[in-house]
């Protein structure tokens, strides 16, 4: 692979790349979304992609808060919503 980066939302401020994939993954036992509720990183790392942005989460969880409900609910709106249950069954 050319020219693969692993790095946070913080380190990447100010760079772009073709394909950007975003993990919003959070596992705790009170379902708080911790760090995700500072939406300007969010924002650095949702508008970096050049060509694709592939957004990883717990739609349930994430839902739950306004500003991922509209992520999600616009993402659905354009047909880009993907649940990982079509890919198991």
């Amino acid at each position: 692979m050319e020219d693969l980066s692993v790095i946070t939302a913080d380190s990447f401020q100010g760079q772009e790349a073709d394909v950007v994939i975003l993990s919003l993954v959070r596992s705790n036992p009170d379902g708080n979304i911790g760090f995700l509720k500072d939406y300007r990183r969010m924002n650095v790392a949702m508008t970096r992609a050049k060509l694709k942005l592939i957004v990883i989460g717990d739609s349930t969880k994430l839902g739950k808060d306004g500003f991922y409900k509209a992520f999600i609910d616009y993402t659905e709106g354009c047909g880009c919503y993907h649940s990982v249950f079509e890919l198991i069954y």
